[in-house]
């Protein structure tokens, strides 16, 4: 899918307002964003700040979102599990998933973290969608549907490539 749909596709679900760490995962749907004038967008220096800006937003109404690489999710544990999880205060996390594929497809630094990125968010018990090509919407309504039921953080892994 294009950039371009991906955006248009979270704005129509009330997502506009981001906060993040650029990842290269999807460096040109990154762009795009930066550019749209109806997405407000906050650079972070970390993930856990992006996390704390976006989840302001629910103190406006509004459902805040975070752009990082999974390399960040580290980086989440301790403000997921003592503010986002215990306060019940939800947040898109749009995760770049590097290292998915493992050997050859990514970079050795990235390996280890592809393949447990989905345990990191089975233990914290935060529910994720992989998307893929042809399945934004679905992806998009069931994963919004388990963080405004919830009322926690969720997250939808990014592999690089399905987003041009």
């Amino acid at each position: 899918m294009d950039a371009q749909e991906f955006w248009a596709a979270l704005k129509a679900r009330g997502l506009n307002f981001f906060s993040g760490v650029p990842d290269s995962t999807f460096q040109g749907a990154y762009n795009v964003m930066v550019d749209d004038p109806d997405i407000s967008y906050v650079p972070a220096v970390r993930e856990d700040v992006a996390l704390g800006i976006a989840s302001a937003t629910y103190f406006t109404g509004g459902l805040g979102s975070v752009i990082m690489q999974n390399s960040g999710v580290g980086n989440l544990v301790n403000p997921l599990t003592s503010f986002n999880l215990m306060y019940k205060i939800p947040a898109l996390l749009v995760v770049g998933w590097r290292g998915y594929g493992g050997p050859p497809d990514d970079a050795p630094e990235h390996w280890i973290m592809g393949a447990k990125t989905p345990q990191f968010f089975d233990l914290l018990e935060v529910p994720y969608e992989i998307l893929e090509p042809d399945n934004l919407d679905s992806a998009a309504d069931s994963l919004l549907a388990s963080i405004k039921g919830r009322s926690i953080p969720g997250a939808l892994l990014v592999r690089a490539g399905v987003i041009s």
